[in-house]
């Protein structure tokens, strides 16, 4: 499935239910490793947290996902992965996309995530939607001690951009 995504393939964006947590906490251990979040947690977090756990599929297989929801008064995307064999696709776009109509719909007036300092591809997708650099918060991800870069974009209030 790498590279471009077929024009006719189906993607379809739907809300996580219990029976696709085990498979998101394999994806969870194969894309990040020490810092993947535990099944416990990925539990814990569907069943009582106040977030949204949304997938996307291509051509019904499920292909990657997002988790995102209100933090206190922060509108925050906590987690959003694509699977390596679907990578460079779009989909990770289709997801951002997904989390700020979410965003805008509830009247956030921001949008806040966290990425690993190294993470170019993912610094460069959120920056092309207009997230700005916030701050550095030194050895966020445990246990490998990776920085992570605090994004803001601000959805409204803002000036509107210099043409």
């Amino acid at each position: 499935m790498t590279g471009d995504l077929d024009p006719d393939a189906e993607v379809a964006i739907r809300d996580l239910v219990d029976e696709d947590l085990d498979w998101v906490a394999q994806r969870e251990r194969d894309i990040f490793g020490l810092s993947a979040w535990s099944l416990s947690l990925i539990r814990e977090d569907f069943f009582h947290g106040f977030s949204r756990w949304r997938g996307i599929e291509v051509e019904g297989l499920l292909s990657g996902y997002a988790v995102y929801g209100y933090e206190g008064d922060a509108f925050h995307l906590m987690n959003l992965a694509v699977v390596p064999e679907a990578r460079r696709q779009g989909l990770a776009r289709t997801l951002v996309e997904d989390f700020l109509a979410e965003a805008r719909r509830l009247g956030a007036p921001d949008a806040w995530l966290e990425v690993a300092t190294t993470n170019r591809g993912a610094l460069a997708l959120y920056r092309s939607f207009g997230f700005e650099d916030v701050r550095v918060r030194p050895r966020y991800y445990q246990p490998e001690g990776l920085d992570a870069l605090v994004m803001r974009l601000r959805l409204r209030g803002a000036a509107p951009a210099a043409q």
